[in-house]
């Protein structure tokens, strides 16, 4: 008998992704899409102030504490104040990039990026109840690695063009509806997002909206920023 050939490996993010694909099975249920604030890249001893104007004008569900180019003592300092402010709120306390810096902060969980440690050394170190994300880009190859792995939300973006950082990867709302018609585990959408552009991806299946400038630099100040995402996180629903 001839041997036959070897297959090559499917590479999912290679295949086309049906931009009507979640259209073709019935809606699940899936909690209103909500809120999660991610701190502007520079803060100072006054920020406790604006997050805590902030989320006292909306439903927040997370604040994600995200600077770059500081050590981590200062980070701490600056850190003390959110994590109350946010705890008195019901808030999550997520960190960024760093488990060690989350363990030490007694943070409610994590955001890793590619390069930042594996969700199951995270679960580790953090504990059962800690929330760990993990930024998936465009991937949904990278997205089902990270929920085999134990994370408890995926991130997908950029959506948009943003000047929070640079942007590699461009994500499409279908990956949204793909993520949440075949998996459980909850995705955020991130990547210049405001309350005017936020609609399509609330439609698409988002469970959270990651927002940064679109609040810290709302013209009328954080409060309002929050306030104005009411509109379209209150369009959001799902069917029983």
């Amino acid at each position: 008998m001839t041997d036959l050939p070897e297959l090559p490996e499917i590479d999912d993010d290679a295949l086309k992704l049906d931009p009507a694909f979640a259209d073709r099975f019935e809606p699940q249920f899936r909690p209103a899409c909500q809120l999660y604030l991610i701190s502007p890249p520079a803060i100072d001893d006054g920020f406790a102030d604006l997050l805590a104007a902030a989320l006292d004008a909306g439903p927040v569900a997370a604040f994600q504490l995200r600077l770059k180019g500081i050590d981590d003592h200062r980070i701490a300092a600056l850190a003390a104040p959110l994590v109350e402010i946010c705890r008195a709120r019901d808030v999550a306390f997520i960190v960024n990039d760093s488990i060690g810096l989350a363990k030490r902060l007694g943070a409610d969980g994590v955001h890793l990026g590619q390069d930042d440690g594996d969700p199951r050394d995270a679960r580790e170190q953090l504990g059962k109840t800690a929330q760990i994300g993990v930024t998936c880009h465009d991937s949904r190859h990278l997205a089902m690695e990270a929920g085999e792995r134990g994370a408890d939300y995926v991130a997908f973006g950029a959506f948009y063009p943003t000047t929070t950082k640079t942007v590699e990867h461009v994500a499409d709302p279908a990956l949204l509806g793909w993520w949440t018609t075949v998996f459980e585990t909850p995705c955020v959408a991130i990547g210049g997002i405001t309350a005017d552009n936020a609609a399509p991806l609330v439609a698409a299946g988002a469970d959270f909206l990651a927002v940064s400038s679109a609040v810290w630099g709302h013209p009328d100040g954080p409060a309002a920023g929050v306030r104005a995402f009411e509109t379209v996180l209150g369009q959001a629903g799902s069917a029983d």
